[in-house]
Order: C-alpha cells, then sequence, then structure tokens
C-alpha cells in the first residue's frame, strides 16, 4: 500500500481495493459491510430517523478528536436527538491527491472505535479522489439510520411554558478549541473540544423521563442558537439564568480575549434537554451519572411570555434579552 493518496486510488481499479481493504475494512468490519451497490440490513417494525451531514472541519485533527471522530459523533448525536438508537452509518469520503494514508487510517480508525461506543454499525461507503488543491485534505459525508425508542416523541415544537431546561454539559469547548488549533491568535490555553457520542447518556435520560419534550444538539451556532430555534417554534419564550450557564475558566479566558461570546461556540457534544418541570431533578440526576454529561445543569425555563425570545438573567440580575444570531458566527467551523 502507498504512503500517500494517489488519482489512482480513486478510479475504481485494483489500488481503489487496496485503498478500502488496507484503511477502511480492517476497522468497519461487520457482518453487514459490503462490497456490493448497497448495503442489506435487517428491517424494523415501528418509526425510523435517518440524517445525513457533510464535514469539512479545518484543521482535521484537533485537541478531542478529528475530522473522523466528528463525523461519527454528528451523525449519531443527530439521530439521539430524535430519542433513535443509531443502528446503521454509511460514509462518503472526498480525499485529496497527495494525502498521507496513515492520517486517514487514523481518521477510519476513530470513526470505528466512535460507532462502537454506541452500538452503530458502518455498512457502506464512497471513496473519491480529487485533484490536489481541489479538497482541503479530507471532506466526509456521513449518513446515519436509528431506530426510534417507543413511546419518545421528541420536538423543539413541543416545549411547554413552565418546562425546565437542561445543558447535558459545559458549552463551547469545540469551538474555541478549533480557533486555538488553528494558531491564528497565538493564544495558548488547554481547551480540549468536548466531541463525542451521546446516545448511551441520552438513552438513560429516555429510559427514566420518556416524556421528553426536546433534545437539540448545540453545535454550529452553539446553544444560543438552540435555544432561538425552540423558541421559535414552540411559540414560546426561554428564560436563561446566564449564571447557570456551565462555561471552562480556558474557554471564558479566550472569549474574553477575543469578544466572543460562549453561548454562540459551537459544541459537539453537548446537548439542550427540555423536559416537564416535575422531572427536572430525575433528569439532572440520570444525566450526571453519564460519562458525557456529568458536569448537566438546570439553566432556565420556557415561559409564556416574550414569544421567540430568549430572556437572560445575568449574573448582577439584570433581565435583557440574548441578541438573536445573525450573520456569520465566529469561528467558522466548517
Amino acid at each position: 500500500m502507498q504512503k500517500i493518496i494517489t488519482m489512482a486510488h480513486g478510479a475504481g481499479g485494483r489500488q481503489t481495493s487496496e485503498l478500502i481493504d488496507a484503511v477502511f475494512r480492517q476497522y468497519f468490519e461487520n457482518e453487514y459491510l459490503t462490497s456490493d451497490d448497497a448495503a442489506v440490513v435487517p428491517g424494523h417494525e415501528g418509526r425510523m430517523a435517518m440524517t445525513t451531514d457533510g464535514f469539512i472541519i479545518s484543521p482535521q485533527f484537533f485537541p478531542g478528536g478529528n475530522i473522523g471522530k466528528l463525523s461519527v459523533c454528528g451523525t449519531v448525536n443527530d439521530l439521539t436527538c430524535m430519542g433513535a438508537r443509531p443502528a446503521y452509518l454509511t460514509c462518503s469520503f472526498i480525499i485529496e491527491e497527495g494525502y498521507p494514508v496513515d492520517k486517514l487510517e487514523t481518521i477510519a480508525k476513530s470513526m470505528a472505535e466512535t460507532a462502537k461506543e454506541t452500538g452503530a454499525v458502518l455498512v457502506a461507503g464512497d471513496t473519491k479522489v480529487a485533484g490536489k488543491g481541489q479538497a482541503g485534505g479530507c471532506f466526509i459525508t456521513t449518513t446515519g439510520v436509528g431506530f426510534i425508542e417507543d413511546g419518545v416523541s421528541t420536538s423543539g415544537k413541543f416545549a411547554e411554558p413552565g418546562d425546565a431546561i437542561i445543558v447535558t454539559g459545559d458549552i463551547g469547548r469545540h469551538g474555541a478549541s478549533i480557533l486555538l488549533a488553528r494558531d491564528d491568535y497565538g493564544i495558548d490555553a488547554d481547551i480540549i473540544s468536548d466531541c463525542a457520542p451521546l446516545w448511551n447518556d441520552i438513552h438513560e435520560l429516555l429510559m427514566a423521563v420518556p416524556e421528553t419534550h426536546v433534545i437539540r444538539d448545540a453545535t454550529r451556532g452553539g446553544l444560543g442558537t438552540v435555544l432561538y430555534e425552540i423558541a421559535h417554534e414552540s411559540g414560546n419564550g426561554i428564560y436563561l439564568n446566564r449564571e447557570s450557564v456551565p462555561v471552562s475558566p480556558a474557554v471564558k479566558g479566550v472569549c474574553s480575549m477575543l469578544g466572543l461570546e460562549p453561548m454562540y461556540l459551537a459544541c459537539e457534544g453537548t446537548m439542550a434537554v427540555i423536559v416537564p418541570d416535575k422531572d427536572k431533578e430525575k433528569a439532572l440526576e440520570v444525566l450526571h451519572r453519564g460519562k458525557h454529561t456529568g458536569k448537566a445543569a438546570i439553566i432556565g425555563h420556557v415561559t409564556e411570555e416574550n414569544e421567540g425570545r430568549v430572556v437572560m438573567e445575568s449574573e448582577i440580575g439584570a433581565l435583557t434579552y440574548l441578541p438573536e444570531p445573525g450573520n456569520e458566527l465566529l469561528p467558522r467551523i466548517c
């Protein structure tokens, strides 16, 4: 096997087969993985969720992960938000000519390990090779299928006045880690992306609180954007206690230096969860036992007032509207 990707690896011949066997099949091997035109997998009675997403992160390796881990986390977490157990994933790679095979192997290994944590399997894929300068290294598109747990139904429109709002971890670490990994500002801070697959932790929540109304992944645009989406979908307002929102000291420091708002920094392993007020303590207890949700916190509630708006109580007790996101949010992560 050659040490770098060549155009021949995307031609569909012997070199393509060698790449698939040496890199992808080595890590993705399972009973459903196929070399045929499509994977054949067991069906399921009941509701199914399906999602797809493209990943073009720069840099492709960052503290806490890489584009491969990110691609699986993003897709698995989107299924999780619908209460769907991740089952099958497919992936499409666009790889630039000259890309190191050892980096590609690291990416594939990360994808396999992350999928395994959730019980999902990678069953099919596609590989294309672009000429030098055409693809920025490696792009991945991942599609996922999951099966929705019985009795579970989640949507932003289901948020009701009085519901408690929980964030499953501290916010802004992914966006801050990507910003620093680009080394555009010469800032040295110990910030590791929160990139993580959350199905197992959220599944425990759904078993304990099946009436969970909303689960939303706070990725691009961060927690602030997600809360505004929920306010618009439900036709309600959001009250937020700023002091209750967990932000690491390192992220606070970077935001202070660069004039950024952590509420709008991307997360890749943190979700906003909305549950009936009567269930908020039970939900918090369950999340605190999770592998990736130990820093979960109650940060506010849904209200009939201020329809479509997010009102935030500051550290000194003042009430203000959280600015609604617009234009391009920084840092641009994808």
